[in-house]
């Protein structure tokens, strides 16, 4: 049976086992050039020491204004390239693989002067008020895209991932909550997403694999459920998406830090409803620090890949620890042998 310590291969993208980090901003860049820090490299690399596969590095900005906060990472100048490298390339010494994660947070860029959406919707109260876009300005940001994507193949990336998820510019373009345009991108609401992900793939080897996070369910009055967002889905995968990364939220008052409908493993039947509607890879998240859990996951099939945020940020040996709960047979680096 597979298990979260069985091998796994998605086109030239070949992991040691099914355990991924997830996106999680960091909040660390100093001089909020968008340049990754030495608290990156360690941060990252520590990951890869402790046994974990797959490594996504946090949400990087394809413009200074398309940041959550100016201490955001971001990849619109060739200067962001050689931290980035640098971190990949000692990753990859340790075993592990990385992705990387290119975004634009669109009206929930809260340091922006003025942040840009879809459409002028505020998120809430107390974010900025937004203004929509132009036209031209929508087909610019498909290139700036591009460029993020060519710029994470240069600093040596193993797949990359598009942000279509918790409410950030393209979960604004395809939600009905948020998009209210009269233009093209307004009449077909997953256009700008068809576009940004057939633009990135066209700056990428063929055989390396490109991910989509996407909230396959939006906890407020009006927002679209699982059949819409296996519908939009069905078209980003056409469209060149390999993998799905499937969360939820972010247009709506419900987020992971203990409310309502947030119990151990509450987006999996998600991610299992993605995977089997499109018979598509797909990675699941939230609340799956539990090795049993986790392992459970892969074991059922529910999902190919298992994110596990929390549980890696408390601890960086997260996978060798529950290798050995588990029982499982992993590689643990010799210096730390006699713990185990």
């Amino acid at each position: 049976m597979k298990d979260l310590f069985s091998s796994y291969t998605l086109k030239g993208l070949d992991l040691k086992n099914r355990i991924v980090m997830p996106p999680m901003c960091q909040y660390s860049v100093e001089n909020k050039d968008g340049i990754a820090t030495d608290w990156h490299y360690l941060h990252y690399v520590s990951r890869a020491v402790g046994g974990t596969g797959f490594i996504i590095i946090e949400m990087t900005d394809v413009e200074p204004d398309g940041r959550i906060s100016d201490f955001d990472l971001g990849l619109w100048s060739d200067d962001q390239i050689p931290a980035l490298k640098r971190i990949v390339d000692a990753c990859h010494s340790y075993g592990a693989k990385v992705g990387i994660q290119i975004a634009h947070a669109g009206r929930k860029a809260e340091d922006a002067e003025v942040p840009v959406a879809p459409s002028a919707i505020a998120f809430d109260e107390n974010y900025k008020q937004p203004r929509a876009l132009t036209t031209a300005e929508v087909k610019d940001m498909v290139e700036k895209f591009r460029s993020a994507a060519a710029r994470a193949v240069k600093a040596g990336f193993d797949a990359i991932e598009i942000h279509g998820a918790h409410g950030y510019l393209i979960h604004q373009f395809h939600s009905p909550l948020t998009n209210k345009r009269d233009d093209e991108y307004g009449q077909d609401l997953i256009l700008f997403g068809r576009e940004v992900i057939q633009a990135v793939k066209g700056e990428m080897p063929e055989d390396m694999p490109l991910i989509m996070r996407i909230s396959a369910k939006e906890y407020v009055e009006g927002g679209y459920g699982i059949e819409e967002s296996i519908a939009f889905a069905k078209a980003y995968q056409e469209a060149g998406i390999d993998m799905f990364d499937v969360s939820s939220g972010g247009e709506g008052p419900i987020a992971a830090f203990g409310r309502p409908g947030t119990h151990a493993g509450y987006q999996v039947p998600l991610a299992r409803d993605i995977k089997q509607a499109l018979d598509v890879p797909v990675i699941a998240v939230g609340r799956l620090d539990d090795a049993k859990l986790a392992n459970a996951v892969i074991g059922n099939e529910d999902a190919d890949l298992v994110a596990v945020g929390r549980g890696l940020l408390r601890n960086p040996h997260w996978a060798l620890e529950a290798a050995s709960n588990l029982r499982k047979e992993t590689s643990i680096p010799k210096q730390y042998s006699a713990g185990f």
